[in-house]
């Protein structure tokens, strides 16, 4: 059995969004008992994590890390099209993922206890992000 589907996250700027309970139930609405769920993010100034969904400092610290990383600083950046936060998003999502694949056990997505699913958004500003879910299963 395959099912696909394509999901919008609307972002308020930079920072982790959790997914997890959108992707969850809509893989739950599939009868699917055991599979492998794929997750693509269409966007190459975001990223998909699987992170800790327990404590929000995590989230925080983490953020923190990628602007001391990756500075929006257009001094050091040639390409700039779309502002000062353009490359610097660019740069962390290529140092992240854009797709991620989970196995279902029980028709629901195999995680542990303190994780949840994310898209990372980069850009300072709202965006509407596309997320293909893709499963295979039985």
């Amino acid at each position: 059995m395959h099912a696909q589907t394509e999901i919008e996250v609307r972002t308020t700027g930079r920072g982790l969004i959790d997914v997890t309970g959108e992707v969850a139930g809509w893989v739950a609405e599939q009868g699917v008992g055991t599979g492998l769920l794929t997750l693509f993010l269409r966007h190459t100034s975001a990223s998909l994590l699987i992170q800790e969904n327990a404590d929000p400092d995590v989230l925080l610290d983490l953020e923190n890390f990628f602007a001391r990383l990756v500075p929006d600083d257009p001094a050091l950046y040639r390409h700039a099209t779309e502002g000062a936060d353009d490359m610097p998003a660019h740069i962390r999502a290529a140092l992240t993922q854009t797709q991620l694949s989970i196995p279902l056990k029980a028709g629901a997505p195999v995680l542990g206890t303190w994780q949840g699913i994310y898209l990372y958004e980069h850009r300072t500003a709202p965006h509407r992000r596309r997320i293909v879910l893709h499963l295979i299963g039985e």
